[in-house]
């Protein structure tokens, strides 16, 4: 009788029991995991006390654009409209892109001629690169403490903080290859040349923070593309593995730290011209992707160089380059 008066669960409410016990172990996990961290690298996280780590300077620069985040997944890209005049900058991603998102990033860049900057110091990005050939390392740079190419900082009292060469500097084209450019290789960016978009026969300093390398491991990844190394690491740079002065290096203009890649002459449908006609047609178009090798580099306190100044990073006119012995950029 007693067995008669049992009732059990139906498999619905076993499945829901199921869910309810997966969530409550997730998110008891995720705040184990989290405890005693600080999200400072986001959109959100607005407080003062981070402020010089969010985005909000290069956001500001983009004021002729439309700007927006974005909370959907890369899979989304290629369903944007105008993916031909859309820059996506993923910046600092928390967790590794999958292959279905890599995917979808390598045909925005390559069939729908949109443009990408892709911002890491870590393999989160991986699976991105490989589909355009490209490695990142999973260890920092480090630079040699006599020759390397490191930046000082001071503390708020003016007080020299101890050298730290996985701080290092970079003088950084923005079209050319700088291991094949000529003499304007020596050329700094003036102000003016930046504010008439005249930029492609001079390089500009860029500030890293940790930043890891990058290499071009298949040129012929995809047809018809330009690779262009725009920055790299000094010779004497090393991939930080923790094994002293075994540490390996990658030689000369191996170093990558900022690779773009173009994929010209693809076919998109836009407002011509008027002397192409003036109506809406076909027009060729360039897709772009730029891998960096730092997330910081895109931070309001490198990004911008007053900003740099009041959180302490010396510039080429301090005294502590002369008196230290170590170059800096405008050598």
């Amino acid at each position: 009788m007693a067995e008669a008066e049992r009732t059990g669960l139906s498999l619905e409410a076993w499945l829901m029991v199921g869910l309810l016990v997966s969530v409550v172990i997730s998110t008891a996990v995720i705040a184990v995991v989290s405890s005693g961290k600080t999200t400072v690298f986001s959109p959100y996280q607005n407080e003062d006390d981070y402020s010089e780590q969010q985005l909000t300077t290069m956001r500001a620069d983009f004021e002729d654009y439309n700007v927006a985040n974005t909370m959907s997944t890369p899979m989304l890209v290629n369903d944007w409209q105008d993916p031909h005049r859309t820059l996506l900058v993923i910046a600092a991603p928390e967790k590794p892109f999958d292959a279905a998102e890599a995917a979808a990033i390598h045909n925005f860049v390559t069939e729908r001629a949109g443009k990408v900057i892709l911002a890491s110091n870590s393999t989160n990005a991986q699976l991105v690169a490989e589909e355009f050939g490209v490695k990142y390392f999973d260890a920092p740079i480090r630079d040699d403490i006599n020759t390397g190419r490191y930046y000082e900082v001071t503390t708020d009292n003016g007080e020299r903080v101890s050298p730290d060469t996985k701080k290092i500097w970079a003088v950084a084209s923005v079209s050319q290859d700088v291991t094949t450019m000529g003499e304007e290789k020596a050329t700094p960016c003036q102000q003016e040349d930046v504010d008439n978009r005249e930029v492609d026969d001079c390089r500009m300093p860029v500030l890293f923070h940790r930043p890891t390398a990058i290499q071009v491991l298949d040129e012929q990844a995809d047809e018809g593309r330009t690779v262009s190394v725009l920055a790299h690491a000094s010779t004497s740079a090393e991939i930080d593995l923790g094994r002293g002065e075994s540490n390996p290096t990658l030689g000369e203009g191996e170093t990558g730290l900022i690779i773009r890649i173009d994929y010209p002459g693809q076919t998109v449908l836009d407002q011509r011209s008027t002397s192409a006609g003036g109506d809406y047609g076909e027009l060729s178009a360039t897709g772009s992707i730029v891998f960096v090798s730092d997330h910081s580099v895109l931070a309001n306190h490198l990004w911008d160089q007053d900003t740099a100044e009041e959180t302490g990073k010396q510039q080429c006119d301090s005294p502590l380059y002369v008196q230290h012995a170590h170059m800096c950029w405008d050598t």
